[in-house]
């Protein structure tokens, strides 16, 4: 049986739960379940569209292993070459809430609860932008946020990825951080559905494989990883309950591979500009 989150009885060095954002706290991938509205933005061609939705059906079925990841790392930030950086944030904060609630797991939250309750601090460590990555971490009270970070010149991405947080990258950043606020990482908890994420699973004391891919799960039973199954996407509206969300703190400042824009959106710039 998992071992759940230990109830909160005093002082006691710093701990976190460390999560992974993708088919971990939401259901989708959190850069491709937005392909739509970003045409709908016009960001997008239908063509990317269409091309989005395949990679979004592959993850989703199979996850994606290194080969994969680095075909979408390289499909996503050429996709942004050239995007104002303002354009892109004021997409992302009006439409956050209508896209993200109704893919979050009802699981991921109340595990989340539990841990805040339990005196630990909430990281959400994605390969993700943190146009997207941050709001997110913020509307579910996280307490910090480690994310990937595209190059930006005169207020427009470059298409260039200058940090990427992923694999390896990511148990760097844990450990960093544990360095920096003190955390105990032997009495850390960490969340992933990837085989990418092993080097993340393995850098704390309490590591959990959830929705696993093929070969996460090999390795979640060789080790004896619990292994969690996520099941319940919900809106956040809908009766949960969530901590007072703190201003999200960037540990790596990151730039925007995954906002999101929409009809709503659009709709409304249109209304603005008296369209």
């Amino acid at each position: 049986m998992a071992r759940g989150p230990a109830p909160y009885d005093g002082p006691m060095a710093p701990t976190a739960a460390f999560f992974d954002l993708d088919k971990t706290i939401i259901a989708k991938s959190s850069t491709f379940a937005f392909s739509r509205p970003f045409q709908a933005g016009g960001l997008i061609s239908r063509r990317a569209v269409l091309r989005s939705a395949y990679a979004q059906f592959v993850y989703l079925v199979g996850g994606a292993d290194h080969d994969q990841m680095e075909k979408m790392r390289q499909f996503m930030s050429q996709l942004c070459a050239g995007w104002d950086v303002a354009t892109v944030r004021e997409i992302v904060a009006e439409t956050l809430h209508h896209v993200v609630d109704p893919l979050v797991y009802d699981e991921a939250v109340s595990l989340i609860e539990e841990h805040r309750a339990a005196g630990r601090d909430i990281v959400i460590v994605s390969a993700s932008g943190s146009e997207l990555v941050d709001p997110i971490g913020e509307l579910l009270g996280a307490d910090r946020v480690v994310a990937s970070r595209l190059e930006i010149v005169d207020g427009k991405y470059t298409g260039e990825i200058s940090y990427y947080a992923y694999a390896e990258v990511k148990a760097e950043a844990i450990r960093e951080l544990a360095d920096e606020v003190g955390y105990d990482l032997a009495e850390c908890f960490g969340y992933s559905d990837s085989i990418t994420d092993v080097p993340m699973l393995a850098a704390v004391g309490h590591p959990h494989a959830v929705n696993p891919d093929r070969e996460l799960r090999k390795v979640a039973s060789a080790n004896g990883w619990p292994v969690l199954v996520f099941t319940k996407p919900v809106a956040l509206g809908k009766g949960l309950r969530l901590p007072p969300a703190k201003p999200t703190l960037a540990v790596l400042a990151v730039g925007g591979a995954a906002a999101v824009g929409s009809v709503l959106w659009v709709n409304a710039r249109k209304r603005r500009l008296g369209a």
